[in-house]
């Protein structure tokens, strides 16, 4: 077979289709998902494990594919000439070797392209915080932070510096300098990078994802020093986020966490893709916006009435996903089903609809 033209005729299938993934899989027909759902392509032949390892070595360099195969799994990032670039995983799984590789829109699109609330570009206009994007993978995090990313690249001259593993979108420099670094291949790790940060003049970062305590510890240190932070971490909703960070630190620095998350963060936007009556994805999506009493709540271990805050904090602009869901049945975007299967608490949901 050759995997290189086999490749190509499977990227501009998922890109013809409007799909955002391509999977391989031994003893399955390569497939991708198109609107959330996954269509097998039919048309191709099932693959062998011999497949399997041919298009890794068509993926990876032979440095990369050697550090795979030692370690059994790799994050990648992989350019269709200038008409597609994709964000890669490679795995074992029954030790045969497994592929997923998600399609990274050559375009940045806007806050309403997306489909998000405008009240968001106001926190790429501020000099300083921490502002996170949550939600479970697939969900449309990097997009949002990438939209947020440009808005800043084209209102003002800033410095910014993104940390990714791996890159994903590339930025066209506007009126900020913006330097891209890739783990592994630009810096060690992301607390290296972090670390350096303070020493490289800038104005904003971008951290792809928080992982760990000390990425996270940086991160909310730099957004004290004055930085504006934007990051993504793997999680429900506002509350369950902030209780994520705090239960990462060891029980006796907890307090001392709580304390700097309570001054130094923004906001924290939650989003969800669900399928659209009409075709397509949208977005549903909750915003925490960290008022004195969001702060109070975060210093006295209350971030269980987070949520209550949140429901009741329309007029300081925080955003309810419930109400959210419910919005978007009344418009016709979604249907009734799709909403109670997003909802944080459908009995709420219930008494909206």
């Amino acid at each position: 077979m050759d995997y290189k033209k086999e490749l190509e005729d499977l990227i501009e299938i998922v890109i013809r289709e409007g799909g955002s993934d391509i999977h391989f899989s031994e003893g399955m027909h390569p497939t991708i998902r198109v609107s959330g759902f996954l269509v097998p392509i039919n048309k191709k032949p099932v693959l062998t494990k011999a497949d399997t390892l041919g298009f890794i070595t068509e993926l990876l360099n032979r440095e990369k594919k050697e550090l795979f195969l030692k370690e059994q799994e790799t994050d990648f990032s992989y350019a269709y000439g200038d008409k597609a670039r994709f964000r890669g995983n490679a795995f074992f799984q029954k030790g045969s070797i497994g592929i997923a590789l998600r399609l990274i829109p050559t375009v940045i699109k806007t806050l309403q392209d997306l489909h998000l609330p405008p009240i968001i570009e106001t926190f790429t206009k501020k000099q300083q915080g921490f502002f996170l994007v949550v939600g479970p993978v697939g969900q449309g995090k990097t997009t949002t932070l990438a939209s947020m990313v440009e808005m800043i690249n084209n209102d003002r001259p800033e410095h910014i510096i993104t940390i990714e593993d791996p890159i994903e979108f590339i930025y066209e420099p506007k009126k900020c300098i913006i330097d891209q670094r890739e783990v592994h291949i630009d810096t060690k790790d992301f607390h290296v990078a972090l670390q350096s940060i303070f020493r490289q003049d800038i104005d904003v970062l971008m951290v792809g994802e928080m992982r760990g305590l000390e990425t996270i510890s940086t991160a909310v240190t730099a957004a004290e020093t004055g930085h504006l932070v934007l990051s993504t971490l793997h999680t429900n909703n506002a509350a369950q986020t902030i209780d994520r960070i705090i239960d990462s630190f060891p029980p006796d620095q907890q307090d001392q966490i709580r304390t700097q998350l309570s001054e130094s963060m923004s906001g924290i936007f939650s989003q969800r893709l669900i399928p659209r009556i009409s075709g397509g994805l949208i977005p549903a999506y909750e915003l925490l916006i960290n008022t004195n009493a969001v702060a109070n709540l975060i210093r006295e271990k209350r971030t269980h009435e987070i949520n209550t805050v949140i429901e009741t904090g329309i007029d300081e602009g925080m955003i309810d996903m419930n109400r959210c869901l419910a919005d978007l049945v009344r418009q016709g975007e979604i249907s009734v089903e799709n909403a109670y299967l997003r909802s944080f608490n459908p009995k709420t949901l219930q008494k909206l609809l």
